[in-house]
């Protein structure tokens, strides 16, 4: 996923956000801004936020370097619970009820936005791409790998008998026969997998996290940013456990594992940062920003209910190392069930 292609993309759907007058009908409510107050507790918003999704996001992959916190080790199937109960809550706990909010409001013509349920639709079509895109990624990621396989294998047969050498690239590529090869095959095949999961997963969580930012930033009410930056601290804190799960296990290089790292980190910090420059002309309860935000949470939670039970909860749930050990299948269904408890309770103040 190219960060900067990412970025513009976003900026092209939230233009209308920066655009917006305040002088809708439903202007916003006047009482407790205090604009002077608001400003430092924006910038600590900022740090705070950027701080806690750092440390979430950093934990599971450089958790690497501690034996039981490998992804080959049952532990790592609890935490990937855990993660996944956060993501699964997120959808459907924090984003897609905004979504509702925002397409239901009475700031909107009753047609078509009264007339229709626009934001389950918009979230149908997020889960919807989401299985398209993950299907057509690691398919076309697999049928590249396979032709490099193919390509080496021509060029060794070409150059006459290889030997030990000719029958250890067949191995390496999947043309051994019995348990080697199906090793053989299945490592680069799973290894897509988490890769093409990882960065789809980052992205359901970019869109989310950019407008949550725009928002706490516009705001000039103390009394409502307080409790959002404990929160939405700990809200990126747990996010990035789950994203942080999924990109230690796709085994990313270093500069694009730095790269999502940062990208990840830095989103609802940036947002805040633009929600700051425009609070002066933005409003919340305009029809353009209601109806922009609406479409692009319900799409975010599509794609986040998607992951996390298809990619995340069904295939861990679902594979054979779980299957056959009680013990592991009742610490995950704990796990996951904390993870979504926890990730619930924040709704309580964002």
């Amino acid at each position: 996923m190219r960060p900067l292609v990412l970025l513009f993309f976003l900026s092209l759907l939230l233009f209308p956000l920066f655009t917006v007058a305040g002088d809708c009908d439903c202007s916003p409510d006047d009482d407790g801004r205090d604009k002077s107050k608001a400003q430092p507790l924006k910038i600590a918003a900022i740090f705070s936020i950027l701080i806690f999704g750092a440390i979430g996001v950093c934990l599971p992959i450089f958790g690497k370097s501690i034996q039981s916190l490998r992804p080959e080790n049952d532990i790592f199937f609890v935490i990937k619970a855990f993660a996944a109960g956060v993501i699964l809550a997120t959808g459907f706990i924090h984003i897609l009820p905004d979504a509702f909010e925002n397409l239901t409001s009475p700031c909107l013509d009753e047609n078509p936005w009264g007339n229709f349920p626009f934001a389950g639709f918009g979230a149908m079509l997020g889960a919807l791409g989401t299985l398209m895109v993950d299907t057509l990624a690691t398919g076309y990621f697999k049928r590249a790998a396979r032709a490099v396989g193919d390509e080496l294998k021509g060029d060794v047969e070409m150059s006459g008998p290889g030997g030990d050498r000719g029958v250890h690239v067949h191995a390496t590529h999947g043309h051994a026969h019995g348990p080697a090869a199906l090793e053989a095959d299945e490592g680069p095949q799973k290894l897509v997998r988490h890769r093409v999961i990882s960065q789809v997963l980052e992205l359901g969580i970019v869109v989310h996290s950019v407008i949550i930012g725009i928002s706490l930033g516009a705001s000039e009410t103390p009394a409502t940013i307080r409790p959002l930056i404990v929160a939405l601290s700990f809200h990126q804190f747990f996010e990035g456990v789950g994203l942080g799960g999924c990109i230690a296990q796709a085994k990313f290089k270093v500069r694009p594992m730095a790269t999502m790292i940062l990208f990840f980190s830095l989103t609802t910090p940036v947002g805040i940062a633009i929600g700051f420059g425009i609070s002066s002309v933005y409003n919340e309860d305009s029809p353009t920003a209601l109806i922009v935000e609406g479409i692009l949470n319900s799409v975010a939670a599509g794609i986040l209910i998607y992951m996390s039970l298809v990619d995340l909860l069904a295939e861990d749930f679902m594979n054979p190392r779980v299957q056959s050990n009680g013990t592991l299948q009742f610490e995950i269904n704990v796990s996951l069930l904390i993870g979504v408890g926890l990730m619930s309770l924040l709704a309580k103040w964002a």
